[in-house]
């Protein structure tokens, strides 16, 4: 890489992209954003378009360092929708990026991967918990998953999957008091994740150094993730407006209550 390395993010005009291009400037990388819309968050470069138009794809891993893979549906919709955006969207990126000859892809993968774990009692869960998806959404994240590793066995690329909890301004809920990441860890995680001396495969969870975490921390840290931000400043407003009914004994929390493939 070079001094100041190019990154491309897909899906940069969404919550989290914007957040994420503006801190990735700061940190001292060049961004190069795609997304279906104009793109915010100060890009040096923009694109528009399709991660599931191929022509699109290759003019925006061109010359590009590292790839952040933020692109596809976000939530629960229905089966085609979530195919197309979710998988195809994330083949098509993949394949672009062999013929391009671009190595490192972050796969932003989700908690809802393994949504119908159980929270722990206990030690955290591991980032290579396996898969039990609590929705079509979060099948298409284990689909994403399982190509990624697949480009890394195949195709020889340096992949890092990072299984997102919630990432947000601030916690929503109880549950987010162990799932929540904040923007700033974030930035860090990807900043750690684009790293040259960070090859092969990875799988990390996607959170900040929660006082309530449910999840390990481990995986990050050998990849030089270490997470400044902790949840518990907010536990006294989010305990205080708690739903008595807030179902957390999931990791995926209640996405498994909405019928597959219905919007949430």
């Amino acid at each position: 890489m070079t001094d100041r390395p190019l990154l491309l993010v897909t899906g940069a005009d969404g919550g989290l992209g914007r957040e994420l291009v503006s801190r990735l400037r700061s940190g001292g990388f060049r961004v190069r954003a795609l997304d279906l819309t104009a793109a915010q968050g100060g890009a040096e470069e923009v694109l528009t378009g399709s991660v599931t138009d191929p022509a699109v794809v290759d003019r925006a891993v061109a010359g590009v360092d590292a790839v952040v893979h933020l692109a596809g549906m976000s939530k629960e919709r229905a089966w085609p929708e979530v195919l197309q955006a979710n998988v195809h969207g994330t083949w098509v990126l993949l394949e672009a990026c062999v013929r391009a000859g671009i190595g490192k892809v972050v796969f932003a993968s989700s908690n809802h991967a393994v949504g119908l774990t159980g929270r722990p009692d206990g030690d955290p869960l591991a980032a290579d918990t396996p898969f039990r998806p609590d929705s079509f959404y979060g099948w298409s994240k284990t689909a994403g998953e399982s190509l990624c590793r697949l480009f890394v066995d195949r195709a020889g690329l340096d992949v890092v999957v990072l299984r997102i909890g919630s990432c947000f301004p601030h916690p929503g809920g109880v549950r987010g008091l162990a799932t929540w990441m904040s923007y700033d860890d974030c930035a860090r995680l990807v900043t750690a994740a684009v790293a040259p001396q960070v090859t092969g495969w990875h799988c990390v969870w996607g959170v900040s150094a929660n006082t309530r975490r449910w999840w390990s921390l481990a995986e990050g840290e050998a990849i030089g993730y270490h997470p400044q931000d902790d949840s518990e400043r907010f536990a006294a407003e989010v305990l205080a407006t708690a739903r008595p009914e807030e179902d957390d004994d999931l990791v995926g929390g209640d996405f498994h209550r909405t019928p597959l493939g219905e919007p949430n």
